[in-house]
């Protein structure tokens, strides 16, 4: 696949000087696809063979890559038995916020490793989530572990939940710190609203 990709790439450089502006900027699209579909089978070999830090280097890769086609192997990553790997690729699929991925980030808000699930709740900061995902993420205000509740606090200002105001502003009498600081950010994010 690799050298066919690179033989089209071969046929498409020509035409990035093509006097009419639309067949560069063609041309350029494909290339720019070519490259990825090449580069992605590199990074999927790397997930399989490589050591541990070249795997998570891998899921990093795939975050720049993007696109449909690299949800499979972030999902297949964030249900591995490797914490660094669930976690690094829990935080790609966050900084992606591909629709398709929003039931797996939400399944893993149960993982049994607080930084990893923190990196749900963080992730899902970033998508549009139904009022479920809401009070779930509510629950973890509770926590009382100075990680989950400081990233409950900061995603749930950041998707406008007035709602939890109070129990983030309960917060700041935390023991922990960490949460303080959340909960202050959090309450500024907040929306002005009765």
């Amino acid at each position: 696949m690799k050298e066919i990709a690179r033989s089209r790439i071969g046929l498409l450089r020509p035409l990035l000087k093509d006097p009419v502006p639309g067949v560069r900027i063609a041309a350029a699209a494909a290339i720019e696809t070519l490259e990825a579909a090449s580069s992605i089978e590199g990074v999927l070999a790397t997930l399989k063979t490589g050591n541990m830090g070249a795997k998570i280097g891998a899921i990093y890769a795939l975050g720049e890559i993007g696109g449909e086609k690299v949800i499979p192997p972030l999902v297949y990553c964030a249900r591995r038995v490797e914490v660094d790997i669930r976690s690094a690729a829990v935080a790609v699929l966050g900084k992606l916020a591909l629709p398709a991925t929003l039931g797996t980030l939400v399944e893993i808000l149960d993982d049994e490793c607080a930084a990893v699930a923190a990196r749900a709740i963080a992730a899902l900061s970033r998508f549009a989530v139904p009022a479920d995902v809401i009070k779930k993420l509510r629950t973890f205000l509770n926590a009382s572990d100075g990680v989950l509740e400081a990233e409950a606090a900061l995603t749930l200002a950041g998707l406008n939940d007035v709602s939890s105001s109070d129990q983030i502003a309960a917060l700041l009498a935390s023991p922990h710190a960490s949460t303080r600081q959340a909960a202050a950010t959090a309450l500024s994010r907040m929306p002005l609203l009765n």
